[in-house]
């Protein structure tokens, strides 16, 4: 997770319909707050972890419809409204929490299924709450929403090497460092090689391929959401293509976007063609 609340994901952005807002914001606040128990400041992990179980205390209290601390009002309150308006499954806020509280005791993962399975808990929760509330379920949508949302999970490690990798967390696989003959310690020392460039060059096209297998959900949904979703997904292409471009030399640089990537966003959203079957589309909407 990135330590400046850099995000991948828009939040509540002008295309989210204004009536999903609030729960928008709200889904967003519960994750924020739990993600900076997990990772922001001094606290030693054993504060951590006890802070993130008073918090899940009262995500129970919500489930239950107990009354609700005064620590953490400004996020449970509205989150409570929000989750019986819409009955949220709150397995899914469970989920995000369980990946925090990972966070907090595990820095590096052996190979690729570990690190799915994180960010089965720590990403896709979120695309399949917002689809719960656009009212979207089928099954294919949420396998796609789960393939964009672990991509950007994945893109955002590879970007974020420069700043992980000195803070003790190393989100690349040891399977993958092992094929490229790369050890945990020549990453820790800062050295950028072929070798190390070619690990990024092969998980960023792990990550493409994870992009490009979801992105026929934006055609799926309706709207300005459908239109949001675009960008998202141009935007974590936009990224590794940012990678590419610095020969994959993330060990040293962190590549980010700005205002001056929005046209460019913008137009590659809008050639975004739509080649989901006819079916699938009649199921969706």
């Amino acid at each position: 997770m990135s330590i400046d609340h850099y995000e991948n994901f828009p939040v509540a952005s002008i295309l989210c319909p204004p009536a999903l807002r609030p729960a928008v914001v709200a889904i967003y606040g519960f994750a924020r707050t739990a993600d900076d128990l997990a990772d922001e400041g001094d606290a030693p992990p054993s504060q951590r972890l006890a802070d993130l179980q008073a918090y899940r205390e009262e995500l129970s209290s919500v489930a239950a419809g107990q009354r609700l601390g005064q620590r953490w009002a400004g996020v449970f309150t509205p989150l409570e409204k929000i989750v019986r308006t819409h009955a949220l499954p709150l397995t899914l806020l469970y989920d995000l929490l369980s990946a925090f509280e990972q966070d907090v005791v595990k820095q590096s993962y052996a190979d690729r299924p570990e690190l799915l399975d994180y960010c089965k808990r720590s990403a896709n929760p979120i695309g399949r709450l917002l689809l719960h509330l656009y009212g979207i379920d089928h099954p294919t949508a949420l396998a796609q929403s789960d393939d964009i949302c672990t991509a950007l999970q994945l893109i955002n490690f590879w970007q974020d090497l420069s700043v992980d990798i000195p803070r003790g967390r190393l989100y690349l696989p040891q399977s993958d460092l092992t094929s490229h003959g790369i050890a945990p310690g020549d990453l820790r020392a800062g050295q950028d090689t072929d070798a190390t460039r070619a690990l990024v060059a092969d998980l960023a096209s792990w990550s493409r391929d994870l992009m490009k297998s979801g992105e026929p959900l934006v055609h799926a949904l309706p709207g300005r959401a459908g239109w949001e979703l675009r960008l998202v997904v141009q935007g974590g292409l936009r990224i590794l293509d940012k990678i590419e471009h610095m020969r994959h030399a993330t060990l040293h640089q962190r590549p980010t976007l700005s205002w001056r990537d929005g046209p460019w966003l913008l137009w590659r959203a809008s050639r975004m063609r739509n080649n989901t079957p006819a079916t699938w589309q009649k199921v969706a909407r």
